[in-house]
């Protein structure tokens, strides 16, 4: 009998009072897995030597949103409008990406996962949008996480347009950094109206995408949102 696959999602910490801490992922996250099929873990940030087990436990994994990046991964200084950053988080979530490309495990990679997939393939990002890239659009939305604010173009022969059935998606925006060089291997494939990469995907039979939106957040009123989780965990072969 075929388990359901187990989708690894990489979290945070959160600090609410001095006696009050907390590994922290949206729920939304395990939310849409569950409703795709899958079953989720939190995996909270470790001591490097704890990744082989997280890859053995796991069928798929999800790089979930959350704090900057520090730009000294990808040979930058800070800017003044970098927000706060986490280096144990950076250095486990780098490590653990290169761990599951090396072992070709299917990942869904989501906005700061976007960003961290691209850092640890040699790209850079942008540290500020609004001060850096001169975008005419709010990236950082302040309506409800779940209402979709801008649209995205995708090129028509990509793994994502097929899977989502449309060249052109509505999308929500929580976010403040972004793509600037794009990483050795990945392919760019979604573009916002402002020309900022919004989706890539690697080439091969591993189902490998990053989308700097929140589809998790879109399910289930998102039928295009839906298909993506529902064609990740499909993806994700179980013993």
């Amino acid at each position: 009998m075929k388990k359901e696959p187990v989708i690894g999602i990489t979290s945070s910490f959160v600090r609410q009072t001095l006696n009050t801490e907390g590994v922290y992922v949206h729920r939304d996250y395990h939310r849409a897995i569950l409703t795709a099929g899958g079953i989720p873990i939190i995996l909270p940030p470790a001591p490097l030597h704890v990744i082989p087990s997280y890859l053995e436990m796991c069928d798929g994994f999800i790089l979930s949103g959350g704090e900057d990046i520090d730009p000294m991964h990808y040979g930058q200084s800070p800017h003044d409008k970098l927000g706060p950053v986490f280096p144990e988080r950076d250095e486990f979530e780098l490590r653990l990406t290169a761990s599951i490309l090396e072992q070709k495990k299917p990942l869904l990679a989501i906005c700061r996962g976007l960003q961290l997939i691209n850092v640890s393939l040699g790209g850079t990002l942008w540290q500020d949008l609004p001060s850096q890239a001169n975008s005419s659009i709010l990236h950082s939305q302040s309506s409800q996480r779940s209402v979709p604010t801008h649209q995205v173009t995708l090129v028509g022969h990509s793994r994502l347009a097929k899977i989502i059935q449309e060249t052109t998606v509505n999308v929500n925006s929580l976010h403040h950094q972004g793509i600037e060089t794009l990483g050795k291997g990945l392919t760019a494939v979604g573009h916002s109206p402002d020309d900022l990469i919004e989706a890539v995907e690697m080439e091969g039979d591993v189902f490998v995408v990053g989308v700097q939106w929140h589809p998790e957040s879109m399910v289930p009123e998102s039928i295009e949102m839906c298909r993506l989780f529902s064609h990740f965990i499909h993806s994700v072969p179980v013993f």
